[in-house]
């Protein structure tokens, strides 16, 4: 209780969080709100188009979290090497990671323009389901080195403290897309309607302005990540082989994490393309309900490392403890909000069949179920152990329980055992109960504190 009271009364500790965690929260949910409207207009054109969607984005899902694990690996170095005021290295660090994420983009582009209709059949045998995911994938598909561009920059700009400029460029990005989802899925103002194929072109133009706001933004002042292209590049043997041998473990972290989700969603397929409707929209509201968790996460991601770069280690596992309580509470909270709400969640969903609601609510009570346990494997993955420089071990624990525990337990549930998709589910949310116990322990034992940057 003394230690509770020792937070509570740290008006810094708190000051700072409010700082990195309030934009980055109502950036992510902004980003959020995008998927959300889109599923929204989309479930209104049916079951199939919401489904096609639903599964021809898992592919961005993949991809996005290949980006989302260069741009982490890149934070650990940029937070700590914040902590030193050391601008040269953070370029250095920025640079190697827009250059990775260009390369992934490249190889995501060619393989979706060569074989969408192929991608497609991963996920779903009903060819109208094909056809129009196919539709969706190949005019998307544009976005995504836009997207990773302007995720690093944003990420890059999280660890130095500054959490407004991604927050305003996805306001922005939120409302190009609203619009055009308005003008092009509909046909309005005198715009043809092209359905899923107008979400896409939507999605398209609203990640080109984020990422020229975010550009913008960064060159025209005078901050850490304003490099030129021979700061971004200014790299010797040593430092790309220190940069990977720490951000490695967590790009094949998130990679195969991301692919067990896909392979999670393809279980759920296999029950049925109403299965992978419910799927979406459990999908949509889990992510909107975790940008409040993940403004802590990444919160701590930023106070942890600065600490640790800082050499006050002491304060960091101090700091990493405080954490973790607060994500737990939160995660009851909004677990609990899940469970009582559902219905009223689901109102906002249009034109959804009796069974396919009903589904929808089983799936919802469940997440909810969950929830906490979820938001605090979270800030232990992502916050503590990469902040702290502990990449391989949090890659193992991940990748252990997602393809040892989760994934073969899907299948068999779907598969095997012909469950439906509420009860797959907390099957392949096993995952979480083993993360939390080994992660919890692995925090306890201190060994995570790791400063990355010495000798860089």
């Amino acid at each position: 209780m003394s230690s509770i009271r020792n937070m509570l009364k740290d008006k810094l500790f708190f000051s700072t969080l409010i700082t990195i965690a309030i934009p980055i929260t109502l950036q992510n949910l902004i980003a959020s709100s995008v998927n959300m409207l889109d599923t929204f207009m989309i479930s209104s054109l049916g079951e199939k188009s919401l489904a096609a969607v639903g599964l021809a984005n898992q592919v961005f899902f993949f991809y996005s979290l290949i980006i989302f694990g260069i741009a982490s690996g890149s934070a650990i170095f940029i937070a700590q090497f914040w902590g030193k005021m050391d601008e040269k290295n953070i370029k250095r660090v920025l640079g190697l990671a827009l250059f990775t994420s260009i390369i992934v983009g490249l190889i995501f582009t060619v393989a979706v323009l060569i074989a969408p209709d192929s991608i497609m059949r991963i996920f779903s045998s009903d060819n109208e389901v094909i056809k129009l995911g196919a539709d969706y994938l190949v005019i998307v598909i544009f976005s995504y080195i836009v997207f990773g561009a302007g995720f690093t920059f944003q990420i890059s700009s999280r660890s130095t403290g500054n959490a407004k400029m991604p927050m305003v460029a996805s306001i922005i990005s939120f409302f190009v897309n609203l619009v055009f989802n308005y003008i092009l899925i509909y046909g309005h103002l005198s715009f043809p309607r092209l359905e899923v194929k107008g979400a896409a072109y939507a999605t398209l133009l609203a990640r080109v302005v984020e990422l020229l706001l975010v550009v913008y933004a960064i060159y025209s002042s005078e901050g850490p990540l304003k490099g030129t292209i021979k700061e971004f590049t200014d790299w010797n043997r040593d430092f790309v082989y220190k940069y990977f041998k720490t951000s490695s473990p967590v790009i094949i972290n998130e990679t195969f994490w991301s692919l067990g989700n896909v392979l999670y969603s393809i279980a759920y397929a296999k029950i049925g393309t109403e299965a992978a409707a419910a799927i979406q929209i459990l999908s949509v509201v889990q992510n909107l309900f975790m940008v409040f968790t993940r403004g802590v996460g990444n919160a701590c991601t930023v106070m942890v490392g600065n600490k640790i770069g800082a050499d006050e280690e002491d304060t960091a596992i101090e700091y990493a403890n405080r954490f973790l309580f607060i994500s737990a509470v939160l995660g009851l909270l909004l677990g609990l909000i899940l469970i009582f709400t559902s219905d009223l969640i689901l109102m906002f969903f249009r034109d959804l069949s009796p069974q396919l609601r009903h589904t929808s609510k089983m799936l919802l009570i469940i997440l909810g179920i969950f929830f906490a346990v979820k938001t605090v494997n979270g800030t232990i993955i992502v916050g503590i152990l990469r902040s702290g420089g502990d990449t391989r071990f949090s890659m193992l624990l991940e990748m252990g329980s997602v393809w040892l525990a989760g994934v073969p337990l899907a299948f068999i549930g779907s598969m095997v055992l012909k469950l439906p998709v509420y009860l797959v589910t907390p099957l392949a949310y096993s995952e979480e109960i083993v993360k939390i116990l080994i992660g919890l322990f692995r925090v306890h034992s201190k060994k995570w504190v790791v400063n990355v940057t010495r000798g860089m």
